[in-house]
């Protein structure tokens, strides 16, 4: 037996560790917490000092009792969860749930995963830092009073099943008031001119006029000066300048570039940053700090005289500006500097070449540069064209990593080296343009420029960032933008040769593609929220709150106190709420029916925003049309809402069977009988008529007809969300590149079926048919218990070989929604 016992809380981490220690070390993982606060009640004593209760989920006895049984026959037990407060936390719940001694317990820490960094820890232990604990408590603690108070308001004041959140929500006002700001916006048309001018020596390049004018007979009049023009060099300007590098990366940093150059998701970023940390290749990935250790610079410094030569390095020191810096005290840097490409899979190889660029440039030389500025002159006029050039003298760290930027506006100025020229030389001008430009709305937030946003308003930490974005789009209060952007028109004028003409061109704008957008439901609830709880949801309350966990863990604010003070005005607002605000729907009246005259209004109902003509208060019973994928309560106009109610729109009779037009879920489509056939994009379901319907009908007729016969049954094919497939006995069956899909012999149909049986029959671990009851494997070493439709997922550390039937069905019983007692008919009134 073992005479060490390490705990860290990850089964890779425990993997890649094991490797650095000998035979007398035991590593196991906690898979996370092994104690949390119950799910289905708020578990915190709001009358006894905010006492948190603590549980231990089914899932997780076997392992506890597993951790127990090993921390009894070791001599020695090293908590080694990750260095920041949540690490610090399951370090104190292992030492508490499973009872540790104290003499026997030692607390690790180390930012990397390296054989040098293990050891260091081994040999420098502390006990557990409780003031991180409490930091980890309040914010837990808080977190939870906000979102279990707020949650239930939330269901009697708009719709069941809504949830609020400290940090969540003001995200999610943040992209509101966008949103808001985007549609307030007039934009404001103006004209810039630009210009092509060559040299004597026969060279090309571009100028402009740095100002705009405010109108086409302004811009026009302009060009009109210039006909018959002389134009020359007035003054020609060489600047030495120079680029200096970035700061390593820190949490929010990495997200934000490799959403730019990688076009990762935050939660992507995270996920295949934790792999690069376990793995050992990188340091730890949630951090505010932008230094680097001794040992980092010196390794940077090797790798790049190697590399590059002596000339590309500079040591630097970064001082980052976050206050309350995560514990980590480093920046996110490769473990091993000498490792430019190890070889990974696909995502890991790109963001972790992505780091060592970013660590390495910030210990490398500034590029040198020169810019130069020329102004031209005309004869007829007093307005310069001026044009800018830059030439890289030396490129320094630009030789490895140059940053990206979040601006989508395009830089106009003139790009590398401007042709040679000396003032007073004559210019030809080879044409002028005057473009109409429009003043643009604010963007909308991609998930990066959210990122940034929350840590300049000091909103959450590095350990925040990726859940609350993931959790306010699950939520449905926000989603990913779809629209390529819409077409609109301009005017540019031409003056070539000492002719003026004039176009119409087109551009497309608007393009919210990818960008994050609030739901109809996210802006009601937004605004419910910030109407009634103006304190949760003020920005600079929400920074506070964050400053004082930080005061929490330096050990200068005691945690109970900060929940008392914040639970004093805080609980009384959510009854008063509860019990006196008006219900929220964001009802928007859009005018009178002209059949009938009843109002025609907008607002959210159960299953979701809906056209309602009538109101409930008339004897008639109101008409109820829901809104389409694309449109918006805050955005729909009277004739669209009108539209809805000639859905479905009848067709035709194909084969005896009803057609329609509808739209649903996933766009529009046209039904007949019981089958559906999808629109294609850019067809609308208000425009299709019967012919198109016939033609899509037949069109798929022939796609599900059958293509063969296997052991009596049809054989069919087709492509849907995850690529091409054959169906056979009620069983997709995906089709690899290995298969030609369009020419599919028997023998490959028969493979791919027998292939997929045996895969099912694999599949099932156990099975007691009579009950309809068996565990099946599932995805990440875990196993399902199924019966029917009701699936219950267990844990990794339950061995579902021993598991009895009695232990499934009850598991089972747990999970099976109760049915709901019938109503009883209220007694009429007399």
């Amino acid at each position: 037996m073992a005479k060490n016992l390490v705990i860290v809380e990850s089964p890779a981490k425990a993997k890649t560790i094991e490797k650095f220690l000998g035979k007398d070390y035991k590593v196991e993982s906690s898979f996370g917490h092994i104690a949390d606060l119950p799910s289905k009640e708020l578990g915190v004593d709001v009358d006894n000092d905010f006492s948190p209760k603590y549980i231990i989920d089914d899932d997780k006895k076997a392992l506890v009792k597993k951790l127990k049984d090993l921390a009894k026959k070791a001599d020695t037990i090293w908590l080694a969860s990750d260095e920041d407060r949540e690490g610090e936390a399951i370090s104190w719940h292992l030492s508490e749930t499973l009872g540790l001694e104290k003499d026997k317990t030692r607390r690790i820490v180390f930012n990397s995963i390296t054989k040098n960094a293990i050891q260091k820890a081994i040999a420098n232990p502390r006990e557990i830092n409780y003031d991180l604990v409490n930091a980890q408590q309040a914010r837990r603690v808080l977190d939870r009073l906000v979102g279990y108070q707020l949650s239930p308001v939330l269901w009697k004041k708009i719709k069941p099943g809504l949830s609020a959140g400290r940090v969540q929500s003001v995200a999610v006002r943040l992209i509101v008031e966008r949103e808001r700001d985007i549609e307030e916006f007039t934009p404001e048309a103006s004209f810039k001119i630009s210009a092509q001018f060559k040299t004597s020596s026969g060279a090309v390049f571009a100028a402009k006029v740095n100002k705009t004018f405010a109108s086409k007979a302004e811009a026009e009049a302009f060009l009109k000066k210039n006909i018959d023009a002389d134009f020359s060099v007035g003054s020609l300007d060489k600047k030495p300048a120079k680029k200096s590098p970035s700061a390593p990366f820190t949490t929010s940093t990495l997200q934000q570039e490799a959403s730019r150059k990688l076009y990762f998701s935050v939660g992507r970023t995270m996920q295949v940053a934790q792999r690069l940390y376990e793995a050992g290749l990188i340091t730890y990935m949630r951090t505010d700090s932008v230094n680097l250790s001794g040992e980092a610079i010196a390794a940077a410094k090797e790798a790049i005289i190697e590399n590059y030569g002596e000339k590309y390095h500079t040591v630097r020191n970064f001082k980052g500006k976050a206050k309350g810096a995560q514990e980590a005290h480093e920046a996110i840097r490769p473990t091993n500097m000498a490792m430019h490409s190890p070889s990974l899979e696909r995502d890991q190889s790109k963001l972790y070449e992505l780091i060592w660029k970013r660590a390495i440039a910030s210990q490398m030389s500034d590029a040198q540069l020169e810019r130069t500025n020329v102004k031209i002159a005309a004869n007829t006029h007093k307005e310069e064209f001026s044009a800018n050039g830059e030439v890289i003298k030396f490129d320094g760290f630009l030789k490895v990593y140059m940053e990206s930027s979040d601006e989508e506006d395009t830089a106009e100025e003139q790009e590398g080296m401007l042709p040679a020229m000396k003032v007073g030389e004559k210019l030809d001008n080879n044409h002028i343009t005057a473009t109409e430009r429009f003043s643009r709305p604010p963007y909308r937030f991609t998930e990066a420029s959210l990122v940034k946003k929350l840590e300049e308003l000091g909103i959450g930490r590095p350990s925040t960032y990726a859940p609350t974005i993931s959790t306010i789009q699950n939520r449905g209060y926000v989603e990913k933008g779809t629209v390529e952007g819409t077409e609109r028109k301009y005017v540019q004028l031409l003056l070539e040769a000492d002719t003026l003409k004039e176009a119409e061109l087109s551009e497309m704008v608007g393009s919210d593609k990818g960008k994050l957008v609030p739901t109809d439901i996210g802006m009601i609830v937004n605004d419910f929220l910030v109407s009634n709880f103006a304190n949760i949801l003020d920005y600079n309350f929400t920074a506070n709150v964050e400053e004082s966990f930080d005061e929490i863990a330096d050990g200068s604010q005691d945690w109970k106190k900060m929940m008392k003070d914040f639970y004093k005005d805080f609980h009384p607002n959510v009854l008063d709420v509860e019990e006196n605000a008006d219900r929220a729907s964001g009802e928007r009246v859009l005018g009178k029916d002209p059949k009938t005259g009843r109002q025609v209004s907008v607002r959210l109902g159960r299953f979701g925003p809906m056209v309602q003509i009538g109101t409930v208060e008339e004897e008639e019973k109101p008409k109820f049309a829901s809104l389409l994928p694309d449109q918006s309560l805050n955005t729909i106009t009277y004739d669209e809402a009108m539209e809805l109610f000639t859905l479905p729109r009848k067709l035709g009779v194909y084969k005896g069977e009803e057609v329609e037009a509808n739209v649903g879920r996933f766009g529009p489509y046209v039904r007949y009988g019981k089958k559906f056939v999808s629109l294609a994009k850019g067809e609308s379901a208000f425009d299709v008529d019967m012919e198109r319907a016939t033609e899509l009908i037949k069109e798929k007729e022939k796609a599900d007809a059958p293509i063969t016969v296997y052991e009596g049954k049809d054989v069919t094919k087709g492509t849907g969300r995850f690529g091409p497939f054959i169906k056979w006995d009620g069983m997709f069956i995906n089709v690899n590149k290995k298969y030609d899909f369009d020419n599919l012999s028997q023998d490959d149909i028969v493979e791919l079926i027998e292939v997929k049986k045996q895969k099912e029959i694999d599949k099932v671990v156990q099975n007691w048919e009579d009950e309809g009851i068996r565990i099946e494997k599932a995805r990440w070493g875990r196993h399902n218990v199924i019966k029917g439709k009701v699936k219950v997922e267990l844990a990794k550390t339950v061995d579902v070989t021993k598991m009895t039937l009695e232990q499934a069905q009850t598991l089972i019983e747990k999970k099976t929604p109760k049915k709901k007692a019938k109503a009883k008919p209220k007694a009429k009134k007399k």
